[in-house]
């Protein structure tokens, strides 16, 4: 989903990096679990990525969303494994099934409100939680990973490959469910990767503004 990598862990073991680690997961699966079980899911909405393509499955099928995040990532985090390290697929493996968890068992509300606010804030705690997951040395949605074992197969950029992916879940869903579905799924995304930059970034990402102010005329 996201377009920033998993930060790599190349300081010696700490527990204390461990333990920070493992927080930033903990909170990333639940700002993901409930972003999808308060907003996304009660409200019938989609996203992009592996998330994505899960809230697709199951709004077509009705399939436990929790299942299906499992059995969408885990193939993708085994190639993770082979072609990155077998530390960022248990890390993973582990923040994936622990949202999965959470969606199944923690009692979340499910919040219906207008579309335009499922829409934002669904994306937003969506992004929060991923981007969390991602300073954890995690992938709580496995696209990405997907990106970079077919960057290895063509010419194009990493965030071209996921732009064209996620234009293939949107049109499915499009045809499926609605284009007011696709249109908001857009959006849904759209906010879910500026909150994700902003996770990641930091404040300093978005206070690079120049101000022009005029001169007055003699």
């Amino acid at each position: 989903m996201s377009r920033k990598s998993t930060h790599a862990h190349t300081h010696a073991f700490s527990l204390k990096h461990t333990v920070i680690d493992c927080l930033y997961i903990l909170f990333g699966a639940l700002f993901a679990a409930f972003a999808l079980k308060s907003f996304l899911v009660p409200g019938h909405f989609l996203d992009g990525g592996v998330t994505g393509i899960s809230l697709l499955m199951h709004e077509i099928y009705h399939i436990n969303i929790s299942w299906l995040l499992i059995a969408a990532n885990l193939p993708l985090l085994i190639i993770g494994g082979f072609h990155m390290n077998w530390y960022f697929f248990f890390r993973s493996l582990g923040g994936i099934i622990l949202l999965a968890l959470l969606l199944g068992f923690a009692p979340l509300p499910e919040l219906h409100y207008d579309k335009l606010l499922v829409s934002t804030f669904g994306g937003l705690f969506l992004g929060l939680g991923i981007g969390l997951g991602m300073r954890g040395g995690c992938a709580l949605d496995g696209i990405e990973v997907l990106a970079l074992f077919t960057l290895k197969k063509t010419s194009f950029t990493i965030s071209e490959i996921i732009l064209g992916l996620n234009i293939i879940i949107f049109a499915v869903a499009a045809f499926s469910l609605g284009f007011e579905t696709a249109l908001y799924a857009t959006l849904t995304y759209f906010t879910v990767t500026k909150t994700i930059d902003y996770v990641i970034e930091g404040l300093e990402a978005f206070t690079g503004v120049t101000i022009y102010l005029p001169t007055a005329s003699a």
